[in-house]
């Protein structure tokens, strides 16, 4: 017992007491240089999270001072000095405004809009975050408190990433999108609590003397709001975190769906569309030649939420209109062929309406394949051709295009995409008409 003691004791290598809590006060204050480095590196986190470039990211976070005030407010818990948690609290505050300042200025002035994948990975925090912030913290502070500083601390600053989160938290402000403003801001206070704790642990565990004798109902204070900030920073991880499991089961076990209904009988998928929030579920399909009757798509909806994990979802195949043409074409050959005035004239008429149907027929689907291929945020596209508009007493004919994105097409781009339908479609006139418009 004394070996394994002695291989996680602590105290071994163990900084003087006084520098270490020195050297914690000094890096508290935010004001001249340590305040210009932190303006600099929400600027710089803010570019790389505005150009998707994970290395601008890491090097932000490297040269952030922001650990300072949060080792601080955990040290001051564990020796009961208020004076130092006051000055702590008020220099992160000061930090944390300027740090939205200055992220909420970048980019309200940057032309660059666009929701990244780097800002959306802060914009949901779990449970898994909490883990990171807690033993990242555990990881900065012994280090801090150790004669040889070693590697971990830039390895902490990476891991916790307390500058992306108020960066997107300033994204969130500038662009008016609240959702991602709350769920940045609320990982950032994670972060802040957990490092916070880890640090409060470990002062109590190196037994570092109080600066003075408190009592046990203030020990129960500081005790309560610990315990108050725990709580209120895992319960609602714990809940994300859950959903986050849902969402990978349900997309995981759609794609088993597909495989063992679609895939293995040798249907041939263009088109896969997965969503998964508290409003909708739901699976959408598209095929390059199979089509389903009525009776095939409701039983394959039955057996879709059969699936524990799918349950609540729906099944959306899309089919286009080539079955209602030819139902169109059946019912007025019929009526045609039965007509006893029109004997004379009903294969011209037959013939006649067989190429009206024909120039009216597009293979929506594999058009939408050829125009993913190239506009990959189109998910959807109907072309209807022999269309009208008159122009000076003058009757032209036009083909309609309707079509939706998930990013909306810019300028140059919807008119390449007018330019590429008129040569695929070989049509002169042609209007073209975005959904999402309306």
């Amino acid at each position: 017992m004394r070996k394994i003691t002695t291989l996680f004791n602590l105290s071994e290598g163990e900084d003087n007491r006084e520098k270490t809590l020195e050297s914690i006060k000094k890096n508290i204050s935010f004001k001249g240089a340590n305040l210009w480095i932190l303006a600099c590196a929400i600027i710089i986190a803010s570019v790389g999270l505005n150009v998707n470039s994970t290395a601008v990211i890491i090097g932000a976070m490297l040269i952030s001072p922001l650990m300072g005030p949060i080792v601080g407010a955990g040290f001051a818990l564990g020796i009961y000095d208020f004076g130092l948690l006051k000055r702590s609290l008020k220099n992160l505050l000061i930090a944390t405004v300027v740090s939205l300042t200055v992220s909420t200025l970048y980019f309200f002035l940057s032309p660059f809009k666009d929701v990244q994948s780097e800002l959306l990975a802060r914009t949901a925090p779990n449970i898994y975050d909490i883990l990171i912030a807690f033993f990242g913290g555990l990881v900065g502070v012994i280090a801090v408190t150790r004669v040889e500083k070693g590697n971990p601390i830039p390895g902490v600053a990476i891991a916790t990433a307390l500058m992306p989160p108020l960066c997107t938290a300033g994204y969130g402000i500038a662009t008016g999108q609240w959702s991602f403003f709350l769920g940045a801001f609320y990982l950032y206070c994670i972060n802040c609590v957990f490092i916070g704790l880890a640090t409060f642990l470990i002062i109590k565990y190196l037994n570092y003397p109080a600066v003075k004798q408190v009592n046990e109902k203030q020990q129960r204070q500081v005790k309560y709001i610990i315990s108050f900030l725990i709580a209120i920073m895992i319960i609602p991880s714990s809940y994300l975190a859950y959903t986050l499991y849902r969402e990978q089961q349900f997309k995981k076990n759609a794609d088993l769906f597909i495989e063992n209904k679609f895939t293995s009988n040798g249907y041939t998928v263009i088109y896969k569309k997965t969503e998964y929030s508290s409003r909708r579920k739901q699976l959408e399909l598209a095929f390059l030649s199979k089509r389903f009757d009525k009776a095939e798509l409701k039983e394959l909806q039955r057996e879709f939420v059969k699936n524990k994990y799918l349950q609540g979802g729906r099944l959306v195949i899309r089919q286009d209109s080539t079955d209602r043409l030819s139902a169109l074409k059946g019912d007025i050959l019929n009526q045609i062929r039965s007509s006893e005035n029109e004997v004379d004239g009903k294969d011209a008429k037959i013939m006649k309406l067989e190429k009206e149907l024909a120039d009216m027929r597009f293979d929506n689907v594999q058009i939408l394949k050829e125009t993913k291929a190239l506009f990959p945020s189109v998910t959807s596209i109907g072309v209807y051709k022999n269309n009208i508009a008159i122009q000076k007493d003058s009757i032209i004919p036009i083909t309609a295009v309707v079509y939706e994105t998930s990013v909306k097409l810019d300028k140059k781009d919807k008119e390449r995409f007018r330019q590429w339908l008129k040569e695929r479609l070989s049509v002169n006139n042609m209007t073209l008409y975005n959904k999402d418009d309306d």
